[in-house]
């Protein structure tokens, strides 16, 4: 029995197998199928993209949120710390003291076109922005002193604040830490106004944004005194 055996072109040896057909063997070559490959595009890059600029149109709008009724912005240096540290910080700072991360890029973004956009010379390096929302600022500063101290972490000093429109530099910081307290204030103004009037002409005469603070906590005392 004779047994017709099929040539396929290729440029490779086919695959073949033995087939006995009534006790004689022969090979039989099996062409190879050639199936195209289809080629997946992978949305994965453009998915994660979305994901990155969404995580930074939230961070500018935190940061603007925190802007509101703020009086103080400052920055910390951020390098170093652990995310335990980190923590415990936060949890030092009183509910008016907001401590957040961001880069400097988007808190440029953030301030751009406001007063606070004076943090610009800060903005250098990986920082953590405090955001005070009291008026009592050395109060407000003090917990982190404290915990800079405990922690040994003479090295993420302050890099900076704005207070008022003012830039405060590292070496400023002295000025906002020893400012007068609203009780302080207080006690300075009465003591003035019942003593003779040369006392009053010396707080009359101290510094302009002494004098300013001393006048709004008084008009800000009878406020309070009248809505009782």
């Amino acid at each position: 029995m004779e047994v017709s055996l099929c040539a396929f072109p290729s440029s490779k040896a086919p695959s073949s197998q033995q087939l006995t057909l009534n006790g004689f063997t022969t090979t039989v070559f099996k062409p190879k199928t050639a199936f195209p490959t289809t080629h997946r595009t992978s949305h994965f890059p453009s998915i994660r993209a979305a994901i990155s600029r969404t995580k930074k149109e939230e961070t500018v709008e935190n940061v603007k949120k925190q802007l509101e009724n703020c009086y103080l912005v400052a920055g910390i240096k951020y390098k170093g710390f652990t995310v335990k540290q980190f923590q415990e910080l936060r949890r030092s700072f009183p509910e008016s003291v907001k401590l957040v991360v961001a880069k400097n890029t988007l808190v440029g973004k953030a301030v751009e076109g406001t007063p606070w956009e004076a943090l610009k010379p800060c903005m250098k390096g990986m920082s953590a922005w405090m955001f005070v929302h009291t008026e009592e600022i050395p109060e407000a500063l003090k917990p982190y002193r404290s915990f800079q101290k405990e922690k040994k972490l003479e090295d993420n000093d302050f890099t900076g604040a704005v207070f008022e429109g003012k830039f405060y530099g590292p070496f400023d910081f002295k000025a906002l830490e020893t400012m007068p307290t609203r009780a302080e204030i207080y006690a300075k103004l009465l003591g003035s106004l019942q003593s003779p009037a040369s006392a009053l002409v010396g707080t009359l005469q101290a510094p302009a944004r002494d004098l300013v603070m001393t006048l709004k906590a008084y008009v800000q005392k009878l406020e309070e005194d009248g809505g009782q």
